[in-house]
């Protein structure tokens, strides 16, 4: 019988991906990304990111739905569709004048290192717990799962250590350009989408999200960016403030918190739901705190999550 999704219930992975906190993380995430002067203007030529912000952020929430717990078929099917798109598309970076391919190994690499230590440290940060050997975990099945977007597992980093090290001798290049500066203060306040008009009043209430997106950045990074004052206190009012985030949006009924994913995102959780019942789980408690079911009889008590 076929894994019934990309990666098990049992997984730091799956505890990380379906917290809602990653709202947070996914725009820090963005927001780190934009340091590397040649892959934002990657983005910048080659994204809708400025036109489309939120299409963007759930175009990413439906890849880590995919690559979570959509079926392992789902998760190579969707990947395939992304390296086609990525090898496609070509930049210059008009510093140098040099011609780039978006899917070089090396901006690959940086996109997908920060987007997973973000995920990582933000979730970790709001109050979930991990357990000792969770980073190391965590990156293990992520440079498995970075294979989706053309990425040798074996060039990714598998540890905390590992990661550490890669951070750390790539932060000599990175640095807050007047584009990336502009993508922060977009992520900050982005525009509604014209088929969003309706959410154009819910406006204000993401102004915690993005603002968390960006205290919970690196201190160094917060410094190249100097967009928001910190005055004394701000780091320990950001955790507290993220904490209390998280526990609000676990508070939301399902049915409600799901309103703010595309309707294809919604379904791979409720595909995901029948073909983990038809597994032997037991799915009445919702994702959070699922077990192999040949090896852990007992369940744990519900936590919300989302999409289901």
């Amino acid at each position: 019988m076929e894994q019934p999704t990309a990666v098990p219930p049992e997984s730091v992975t799956w505890r990380l991906h379906i917290d809602r906190s990653m709202w947070v993380a996914g725009v820090r995430g963005l927001m780190l990304q934009a340091l590397h002067p040649v892959a934002m203007q990657g983005v910048w030529q080659r994204s809708d990111f400025m036109d489309d912000p939120t299409g963007r952020l759930l175009r990413t929430a439906d890849f880590v739905a995919a690559t979570t717990y959509g079926s392992p078929r789902e998760a190579e099917e969707l990947g395939a569709r992304v390296r086609a798109v990525h090898r496609r598309l070509r930049f210059t970076d008009p510093a140098t004048g040099a011609r780039h391919r978006v899917d070089e190994p090396d901006l690959l690499l940086w996109v997908h290192c920060a987007e997973v230590v973000s995920y990582l440290e933000v979730v970790a940060r709001a109050g979930a717990r991990l357990g000792p050997d969770g980073a190391d975990r965590y990156f293990a099945e992520q440079a498995r799962t970075a294979a989706h977007v053309g990425l040798d597992p074996a060039s990714v980093p598998a540890s905390a250590a590992q990661m550490r090290a890669y951070l750390a001798s790539v932060r000599p290049r990175l640095r807050a350009g007047e584009q990336a500066r502009q993508a922060v203060r977009f992520l900050l306040w982005p525009e509604v989408p014209r088929r969003m008009r309706a959410l154009a009043p819910f406006k204000p209430l993401w102004l915690p999200v993005g603002a968390l997106s960006y205290y919970t950045l690196p201190g160094w990074a917060r410094r190249e960016y100097g967009v928001l004052p910190e005055p004394p206190g701000t780091q320990a009012a950001a955790t507290a403030s993220l904490r209390a985030l998280r526990a609000g949006l676990h508070a939301l009924p399902d049915e409600v918190y799901n309103r703010v994913f595309d309707e294809a995102t919604v379904e791979r959780a409720r595909t995901a739901r029948r073909r983990l019942e038809e597994a032997g789980y037991d799915v009445s408690r919702g994702f959070a705190g699922l077990r192999d079911p040949r090896t852990w009889p007992e369940r744990a008590p519900r936590a919300r999550s989302g999409p289901e």
